[in-house]
């Protein structure tokens, strides 16, 4: 009996910590540069591949901009509900291979995300390979 309770309670912990160690959830976006919370983002998988959508924007006076530099079909949407991070693909402790498009210019750059610990999330924006980009630090949101 004791036996069949440590495997449960070792599978109960294991599934736990898997589910602590996900990317997916809310996050709040931390600017680099000013140190400011700027919004909530949203990370969802779709088809085996890795999104993050602008669920909340924190300053009560930019909530209803819209993206006049966005390209594409992204173009004059509320930013509010805008998918900014696309397509990024698991590969090891990493997702990557995918975009993330910055509202506040409507670039779009290479991106990769990492955990670094269970509740913060480094997200990387670059061109061309990694080294030319900048990194922004996000906190999970429960």
């Amino acid at each position: 009996m004791k036996k069949i309770l440590l495997t449960c309670s070792l599978i109960v912990l294991t599934l736990l910590t898997a589910t602590a160690q996900d990317v997916t959830g809310k996050w709040k976006t931390i600017d680099d540069e000013t140190g400011e919370a700027k919004s909530i983002v949203e990370i969802y998988k779709q088809n085996g591949k890795v999104y993050g959508k602008i669920v909340e924007i924190l300053n009560p006076a930019k909530r209803n901009v819209k993206c006049d530099k966005c390209p594409g079909e992204d173009k004059n949407k509320p930013v509010l509900g805008l998918v900014i991070i696309k397509g990024l693909e698991k590969d090891g402790d990493e997702y990557n291979d995918g975009t993330i498009m910055d509202p506040n210019n409507g670039k779009v750059y290479k991106c990769y995300i990492e955990l670094d610990g269970p509740n913060k999330l480094d997200v990387r924006g670059y061109i061309g390979f990694s080294l030319l980009g900048r990194t922004q630090t996000w906190t999970r949101v429960d």
